[in-house]
């Protein structure tokens, strides 16, 4: 089963720009949660201080989300969030219910594991590269994982792992790969670095041709 993570929320009774910076001077975030079939959106406050730590979890991105109204839970996935442009605040959010009994199409995170350990990273000068870092997938909400791991364990120098080779959780695929073998993208690719060659003449070398020069005068 996916784990799921509760907030509290409040409803917003005031619209408009004026009413959501005075939320946001008493330390709360505007919100609005819709989709859910006929249901109507519905305009939401959250406090900033709780959205803030949450927001510093992958969760928060990928996973089901509680949003606890006075006791009505509703079941919801982040859709958007719009940050301050330099302070570190949290502007306004959007949520989107969701039918636990329809597929889902969200971006999860890649967990590498065992690199550590891989020939790839034992080699001298081999760098390994992590292409992407999360994927879209596709389940039902009870089948969501929260993150999916990466074995690199036996990666060697030339090696590509391809999105095609992830070892996906039941329930659950990557819609790119219908799209055809150029969609299989590098997940992780290890090669050898190039040498940089140092171009500075040898300090002996250049003496020498000096005195050599200062011998024909």
């Amino acid at each position: 089963m996916a784990k799921t993570h509760e907030i509290s929320v409040a409803l917003r009774k005031d619209e408009g720009k004026g009413a959501s910076r005075r939320l946001r001077r008493a330390g709360n975030v505007p919100a609005i949660v819709y989709g859910g079939g006929k249901l109507a959106p519905v305009s939401i406050q959250i406090s900033h201080k709780d959205v803030l730590l949450a927001s510093q979890t992958e969760w928060f991105y990928s996973s089901i989300l509680d949003l606890n109204l006075n006791g009505d839970v509703q079941k919801v996935l982040l859709r958007d969030m719009q940050r301050h442009p330099f302070k570190q605040q949290i502007l306004h959010l959007d949520f989107l219910r969701i039918n636990e009994n329809e597929e889902i199409r969200i971006r999860v995170p890649l967990h590498f594991i065992n690199q550590e350990t891989s020939p790839a990273n034992k080699t001298a000068g081999c760098i390994i590269m992590h292409e992407i870092t999360e994927v879209e997938i596709s389940c039902l909400p009870k089948d969501l994982p929260e993150f999916i791991e990466v074995d690199v364990g036996d990666l060697k120098v030339d090696d590509i792992i391809h999105l095609s080779a992830l070892k996906l959780p039941a329930g659950t695929a990557i819609p790119e790969l219908k799209l055809g073998k150029e969609h299989d993208i590098a997940v992780v690719i290890a090669k050898l670095g190039r040498e940089e060659v140092d171009a500075a003449p040898v300090e002996g070398a250049e003496s020498a041709e000096k005195k050599e020069g200062e011998g024909d005068k």
